[in-house]
């Protein structure tokens, strides 16, 4: 029997996803699912769900639920993050005070002066996970799902190299699933190499039975549904020549070039008719609907009839089972430090890159130089992470100002000066929930 132990257990789409994939693995079908969260009311909710999928599958498995982190890891053979560090109301503030100085931000978990204080919040409470992964389930695999991923990423890896860690991003296997749609592929035909960082990697190659599809892709964009449906990823695209992985509302805040004026921002982050073309505050919206409604949401998912029990996409199960399940290989893209995987990007920081899973191992891929027009663009974004994850780790206000005074977006946007004061009052709204910088107190 293999232990489960899910940390952040209340995020109630990834947590029921995730058990529901790892049941329909022979070698897991009688696992022990712990679940953990801080939130009693969540954990309930989630528990009751688990134990529907658990008796849905009439699987051997069991279920405990728990607020002891230290319960749930203890013996764990792999764990799964996906925590949230603060609730609605600590995070729209990093949505909010950018928006005061003219920063237009669509998602913000990510990069850019919203990320880098989600990460500066919720690289502590990673830590402590580690430490306590370190002392109850040394030889676990740890697999996060919780954003900002690269930054949280190269914090933990930085300070437990010897721990199994890697992150995890569906955009990699969503976006190749977008593309064979708009060509009219079967994904199972499709074979790509991508890399680069969280968010910001690229279809280095992207074949159809052994050949270049790209030429397919860009005579599907003619088609105006098509062009339209992904504005700034198309876009992108078609100037760079290569597809990259996140949504354009993800996308668009990570450069400067679509939301720095409302000409372009109405062009190209508004009418988009994929989930996320980059409306603004789209998902701090989305998260203030939701905060009155999960709990009716979740009960009318307990209280369906049926439910369905097929595996889907998300690597984490597949990543199990070739480590310590049946040990059939898989290859995935995760999140580790740039040691000689990039040749172009910073030495030891966090890139997103094919990854091989087997027993007892998870081993990242050699990928070469990227293009330098992709180089270009993911080394400024990679350097900005590299000095947010510092100053979180040393509690270096200084080094936090420099990561988001050059994150593409808000230089575009504002002075030196301008930053400086938007910086200084967000460390203000967050004081509490740092405590790492003592200059705060």
């Amino acid at each position: 029997m293999k232990k489960f132990a899910f940390i952040g257990g209340g995020s109630f789409g990834f947590t029921r996803s995730l058990v529901t994939d790892l049941l329909t693995f022979p070698a897991f079908a009688d696992a022990h699912i712990a679940l953990m969260d801080i939130n009693p009311e969540r954990l309930d909710a989630i528990y009751r769900a688990v134990k529907k999928i658990i008796a849905a599958g009439n699987y051997p498995a069991t279920v405990t639920a728990t607020t002891d982190r230290a319960e749930a890891l203890k013996g764990a053979d792999g764990v799964l993050c996906t925590i949230l560090a603060g609730d609605v109301d600590v995070w729209k503030y990093d949505i909010l005070i950018p928006e005061k100085y003219g920063i237009d931000i669509n998602v913000g978990d990510t990069r850019g002066p919203a990320g880098i204080f989600r990460a500066l919040r919720t690289i502590p409470v990673m830590l402590d996970i580690c430490k306590d992964i370190e002392r109850y389930c040394p030889d676990a695999v740890f697999l996060n799902y919780t954003n900002p991923m690269a930054m949280l990423c190269r914090a933990m890896q930085e300070r437990f190299p010897h721990l199994k860690i890697t992150g995890l991003c569906h955009s990699v296997q969503g976006t190749a699933k977008m593309l064979a749609d708009w060509i009219g592929a079967p994904i199972e035909e499709i074979t790509y190499l991508c890399a680069g960082i969280n968010h910001q990697a690229f279809y280095l190659k992207y074949e159809w039975n052994g050949r270049d599809a790209y030429p397919l892709i860009r005579e599907a964009m003619k088609k105006p549904e098509i062009l339209n449906a992904e504005p700034v990823r198309n876009n992108m695209f078609l100037h760079l020549g290569y597809y990259v992985t996140e949504s354009s509302g993800h996308n668009s805040e990570y450069v400067a070039w679509y939301r720095k004026r409302p000409d372009l921002i109405e062009k190209y982050c508004t009418h988009g008719t994929n989930w996320n073309p980059g409306e603004h505050a789209y998902i701090l919206n989305y998260y203030m609907k939701t905060k009155e409604t999960w709990k009716q949401t979740i009960e009318d998912w307990i209280q369906q009839d049926e439910i369905s029990l097929k595996r889907g996409n998300e690597y984490a199960a597949y990543i199990f089972n070739a480590v310590f399940g049946d040990n059939t290989m898989f290859r995935f893209n995760g999140n580790v430090r740039n040691f000689n995987l990039i040749d172009n990007l910073p030495y030891g920081c966090c890139v997103e890159v094919p990854m091989i899973a087997s027993k007892n191992k998870l081993e990242a891929v050699h990928v070469g130089p990227l293009p330098d027009q992709l180089a270009l663009l993911n080394n400024i974004n990679a350097r900005c992470e590299e000095l947010a994850v510092a100053g979180a780790l040393e509690g270096d206000p200084q080094k936090v100002f420099y990561a988001i005074a050059f994150d593409p977006l808000t230089s575009a946007k504002l002075s030196l000066d301008e930053i400086r004061q938007m910086v200084d009052e967000m460390f203000a709204q967050n004081k509490d929930y740092l405590p790492q910088f003592k200059h705060l107190n």
